[in-house]
């Protein structure tokens, strides 16, 4: 998984899949696997037969995402964490609130995800650029970021 994916995945909520325990300590029930679920009722044959074969049925609408607001929950999870961190404008601190390592190494394989150009020995440069491209990239995929932490 891409660095930026495991950003936009912290941040908008899409995180790999865990069984949380939800507050109050108890883990949701799940379903076993051999229990079978009752088949659609939509009328639409589950499977092709002679009288259907090659017919489509249309497709549901699709609806728009919700936009995330980034600024929201990044001041969420700043608020649970211990550390003081510079999240509004440090790439380094950005990624330290998203549980992703910040090292130079992971910084430089984010920078040519994204497309940096610039010299990745210049490490302010490159920083700065990050943190607003990344800021971009989220508005880009459905992410409501305020010009302020843009500018």
């Amino acid at each position: 998984m891409s660095i930026f994916s495991r950003i936009k995945d912290a941040i908008f909520g899409h995180a790999p899949a865990t069984e949380a325990t939800p507050p109050g300590g108890t883990k949701p029930q799940t379903t076993s696997t051999t229990a079978r679920q009752p088949a659609p009722t939509s009328g639409i044959p589950a499977s092709p037969t002679a009288a259907n074969w090659g017919q489509t049925t249309p497709a549901a609408p699709a609806t728009p995402a919700a936009e995330v607001d980034v600024e929201a929950v990044l001041e969420l999870r700043a608020a649970h964490n211990p550390q003081k961190l510079n999240w509004r404008t440090s790439i380094v601190d950005l990624m330290k609130l998203l549980n992703i390592d910040p090292s130079l190494e992971n910084r430089r394989e984010l920078a040519r995800e994204l497309g940096y150009t610039g010299s990745t020995e210049d490490t302010a440069a490159m920083n700065v650029w990050l943190y607003k491209r990344v800021l971009e990239e989220l508005r880009k995929n459905g992410g409501r970021v305020p010009a302020s932490m843009v500018a």
